[in-house]
């Protein structure tokens, strides 16, 4: 009876722990998401990385962003992607064509410009991880995990600066094995953007012979 009651007192204790772990994630994931939301709108410039050992692929590349509430311009691989925040505009040179398509539903939990600083807070369960000093910088980890267990997504993985309240890394690791890593280079908020910025010139185009896919 008194070793049933001592495995029972260490289980207790163990989800206690977890759950505190659990709150302090949350709690820190909040801070950084409210923080972000204050401002008019954010510049970010970042590196982006997709590895799958097991297939021998990897893929290298940079890009930056425009995002003010729901609407930004994305410039990555070659491409220009507007939101307006009712249609996305993707405008491609190599192709001399612009994709538009109405905003849909996006997938709860999903990692989306409009979404950067929010996705979390639907459809993940937290896990505070390991604190690592990184260029004098304090990084707080923090592991989130699907609720939908059958999920692509096997997990993300956020990186913090708990000083300043801001992302520097978010991995996403896939079921497959695939690990794609986006890493903040440079992030400036306060730019006081135009809402003009993120209007799309269809005229603009249209005179330069791109081709425009409704």
């Amino acid at each position: 009876m008194k070793i049933y009651i001592l495995r029972l007192l260490v289980v207790m204790v163990s989800f206690s722990a977890m759950a505190q772990h659990s709150m302090k994630a949350k709690a820190l994931l909040d801070e950084v998401s409210s923080k972000m939301s204050s401002y008019h709108d954010v510049y970010v410039q970042f590196d982006y990385k997709l590895e799958n050992k097991a297939e021998d692929v990897q893929q290298d590349a940079s890009g930056d962003a425009t995002l003010k509430g729901d609407k930004y311009v994305v410039n990555f691989f070659e491409t220009t992607q507007i939101f307006d925040g009712t249609k996305t505009y993707t405008i491609i040179p190599e192709n001399e064509e612009v994709n538009i398509a109405l905003a849909e539903a996006e997938e709860e939990g999903a990692i989306t410009p409009s979404k950067f600083y929010s996705f979390y807070k639907e459809g993940y369960t937290y896990d505070l991880g390991t604190s690592k000093k990184i260029n004098g910088k304090t990084i707080q980890y923090v592991k989130l995990v699907p609720i939908d267990t059958h999920s692509e997504i096997t997990s993300v993985i956020v990186g913090i600066d708990k000083k300043a309240k801001q992302i520097t890394t978010i991995k996403q690791i896939g079921a497959n094995g695939t690990e794609t890593t986006l890493t903040i280079k440079s992030l400036k908020p306060n730019q006081q953007v135009s809402d003009q910025k993120f209007v799309f010139d269809q005229e603009k185009y249209e005179d330069l012979g791109y081709i425009i896919n409704n």
